[in-house]
């Protein structure tokens, strides 16, 4: 009988998985480091270490962005520890970047598998695009302490198969090594009950209004959103542009040189209130340098916007030039602008996206859940 672990200090895709096992019978425990765990599991098979989770926490309310992300990750070596503590023979395990290595190790050791939820593409890709653009913009802090990258390259000694949920991080495995045998692919799911067309008409007379939520920083792409942004309004000088207010410390001073520029803020939303943000928008962008799978843009395409993405976010599989977005190069303010206003164009003469054209890849939780217990029966796992 298959028996698994999933270890995920806060909620995460990994989520998802569980609750697929659950369903049938292979989870042995869902370990987190939440107060209240998560959905659809039941608390017997929980098991939680909640003042690892507040500490987090409070680092995260008092210190700056990259601190209090370098003080969260310095407690994973702790939660991995932990979760190793409850590893016994048979297990399986299934975690993501520097949760889990030394549970890993004991797992392989005793027999078991180890699956690796790869969010982001391969550390060695990760570190040297957004080392790059960190230099690119004299950033004093490097993209993630180089301690994390040492750990989630360790952990990768101790995978026996990859969980990829996009071709942008399959490739970047398999150029470093990885065989196709050892990568399942298994993309994100979108909750298509809440994010779904707007099913009343845009306002005719509301100014073109572009979008982008989720954080801002480097990796993201901010810097050329905004130029972007700049650019259009020098075509359309009623444009509007709307962000959420979550800032990481990379992209700080930057912001400091598009003070001018209109953006109307918003704090983080629940999916419900996200929703109905993204109706009073025309476009949605995220030239994002690194995403194994930005469910943001996925999102907003599900409410019928389109998207305007790059090669580098795995999203950008569904996207069909001309039919629901657009994907242009990296790092390329003007493309984005020309996009943007190809698609105002358009949508002033009467676009609509319909339901049959936001993507074949766009798919609900329980799709994906369904395909993930198909990925997991298809290796020998005993």
């Amino acid at each position: 009988m298959k028996s698994f672990i999933v270890a995920t200090p806060y909620r995460s895709v990994c989520d998802e998985q569980a609750r697929a096992l659950h369903s049938q019978g292979l989870l042995r425990l869902y370990s987190t480091w939440t107060r209240r765990g998560t959905g659809g599991i039941p608390h017997d098979l929980t098991r939680k270490l909640p003042m690892l989770g507040l500490a987090a926490y409070v680092a995260a309310r008092i210190l700056p962005p990259y601190h209090a992300e370098a003080f969260r990750f310095s407690l994973y070596p702790l939660f991995d520890q932990w979760v190793a503590s409850m590893v016994r023979p048979g297990d399986s395990v299934i975690s993501s970047y520097c949760y889990a290595n030394e549970s890993f190790r004991k797992v392989r050791a005793l027999g078991g598998k180890t699956f690796l939820d790869a969010g982001n593409s391969h550390p060695d890709n990760f570190w040297e695009i957004l080392s790059e653009e960190h230099r690119r913009w004299r950033c004093p802090y490097p993209p993630v302490p180089e301690s994390y990258i040492r750990r989630a390259r360790g952990m990768l000694d101790e995978t026996d198969y990859i969980i990829a949920p996009s071709e942008f991080v399959a490739d970047s495995f398999l150029k470093r090594g990885f065989s196709e045998e050892r990568i399942l692919r298994v993309p994100y799911g979108v909750d298509l009950s809440t994010f779904t067309p707007n099913p009343i008409p845009r306002e005719k007379n509301r100014p073109f209004t572009l979008i982008s939520t989720g954080s801002l920083s480097l990796r993201k792409g901010t810097p050329y959103l905004l130029e972007a942004f700049r650019m259009i309004r020098e075509i359309i000088p009623n444009a509007r542009l709307l962000l959420s207010d979550l800032k990481s410390s990379s992209i700080l001073p930057i912001l400091e040189s598009y003070r001018d520029l209109p953006i109307e803020w918003s704090p983080s939303l629940g999916h419900d209130n996200l929703a109905r943000r993204l109706y009073s928008a025309d476009v949605f962008l995220l030239p994002s340098l690194e995403d194994g799978w930005a469910r943001t843009v996925s999102e907003a395409a599900a409410c019928g916007l389109p998207v305007i993405t790059t090669p580098n976010t795995g999203a950008a599989e569904f996207v069909e030039e001309g039919i629901n977005g657009s994907v242009v190069p990296i790092r390329d303010a003007s493309a984005i602008a020309e996009k943007a206003i190809w698609w105002w164009h358009k949508i002033k003469g009467g676009f609509h996206m319909n339901q049959s054209m936001i993507g074949k890849n766009i798919m609900k939780p329980s799709q994906i859940r369904e395909h993930f217990l198909e990925c997991i029966d298809s290796v020998n796992v005993s």
